[in-house]
């Protein structure tokens, strides 16, 4: 079993930067795929951003392309997320995701954090 402990989030102000972490433990990753949902209020849960553990490529949703970036500490089992220029729209709560044999392109996850609350100010 894969336990998944996400941190990081708070309140920024529009334009603002914030890093969530997300620390995997109970199982090695080499075969996982790694990555990151939201959910805002009244919303279904959506992608953000996805990692191979063992190659490093990358997928991400396009509302976030080019301000979000998804990188992994291999020595520490950490999944980080950047989030680089927020907008009050990327208010949610965000989840960190693991599924093994995933895609990055289609990540569904089969383990979940219990999110972390992200609010951007206008």
């Amino acid at each position: 079993q894969v336990q998944l402990v996400e941190s990081g989030g708070g309140l920024v102000q529009a334009g603002g930067s914030l890093r969530l972490s997300c620390a995997a433990s109970g199982g090695t990753l080499s075969s996982f795929v790694m990555g990151w949902f939201r959910q805002a209020p009244g919303k279904e849960r959506e992608f953000v951003a996805a990692i191979n553990w063992s190659g490093g490529n990358t997928y991400y949703a396009n509302s976030v392309k080019g301000r979000f970036t998804i990188s992994r500490d291999k020595a520490k089992n950490t999944v980080y997320l950047q989030m680089n220029s927020l907008k009050p729209e990327d208010t949610a709560v965000y989840y960190c995701a693991a599924e093994k044999w995933g895609y990055v392109s289609d990540l569904k996850g089969d383990y979940w954090g219990q999110g972390t609350q992200v609010t951007v100010s206008s």
